[in-house]
Parts: C-alpha cells; structure tokens; sequence
C-alpha cells in the first residue's frame, strides 16, 4: 500500500473486534512514532501503551464518556513536557497521524481522541503535574467500515503565491 491509499483509508474507528493487537504490529506502529519529525528534533513525547481492560474501563469517563475508548484493543496516550518546546502540540500531531497511517497499513483502525479530562487522565496514568496529556488514540481491529466522508475540491482550499 502506498501512503496515499492509506490516507484514503483512514478513518476514524469508534466499534472494534475483541481482538489483542500482535505485538509485532503494536512495535511497528510504536517505531513510525518514534521515527517522526519534531521541532529542533526535541522528540518532546512519551507514549503510555494502554492494554489492561480495568485501565481502559477508568479511562472511559476521563474521555468524556466515550465508551469505545474501554472497548479498542489499545490506547495509547501522547505526553509531552511543554518547557521542552513550544511545537510540542504540533510534534505530538505528526506522531500521532503517523501511528494512524501506519495502522491503515496493518490492517487496524484509529480513532484520535482530544475529548477527555486532562486531570482525570492524568490521575488514571499517574502522569506528573508537570507534563501535558496532548492526546489519546484508540487502536483496534475495526468492526465497522465507516463511509468516506466528504472533503473539499482542491480549489476552495489552495491558494498560490498569496491568500487573495
């Protein structure tokens, strides 16, 4: 599959198989994390891998109530020290789309979270005061094939040399 099949592929999985992730494809998409780009390359993050059914459960409420966050295989949470850098959102961001992709290419789904109680989250993982909970993502076996959602045509997005 070439990168822009996969981006065609995405989607946001919110329904999952109750099915364990291999652990060579949980390293596959832990190694394109790790190979993003950062700011200054800082690699401003860590990753909580979440898989215990009882932590995913005490995530469910800290993620506003979405109760597919208990049900996905995995979840994966993104923190970052934000006296590290200032782009760490916008690291964070690369990180996480390139876990996305290369799941598309194992055959999993995703779902970016950003709803959640950043305290509550933090309390479940025991992430210091000091440090951001960016984002989480779920990760799974997709029971569901959602439908490609529209986009845009090009021309009401792009702009050449200036905005007007």
């Amino acid at each position: 599959m070439d990168v822009i099949e996969a981006i065609r592929k995405r989607r946001s999985i919110r329904k999952y198989k109750n099915k364990e992730i291999e652990e060579e494809k949980l390293n596959l998409l832990l190694e394109a994390a790790r190979l993003a780009p950062s700011a200054k390359n800082r690699q401003n993050w860590i990753f909580v891998i979440v898989k215990d059914k009882t932590v995913k459960k005490q995530l469910v409420p800290a993620c506003k109530n979405q109760e597919f966050v208990g049900e996905a295989s995995v979840v994966i949470a993104g923190i970052a020290d934000p006296s590290i850098s200032r782009w760490y959102k916008i690291d964070m961001g690369i990180v996480f789309e390139h876990i996305a992709l290369e799941a598309v290419e194992l055959g999993l789904g995703t779902c970016w979270i950003g709803a959640f109680y950043e305290d509550q989250v933090k309390k479940v993982l025991n992430v210091p005061d000091n440090l951001e909970v960016v984002v989480l993502m779920t990760i799974g076996y997709p029971a569901e094939e959602p439908e490609e959602r529209p986009r845009k045509k090009i021309e009401e997005i792009v702009r050449y040399e200036k905005f007007a």
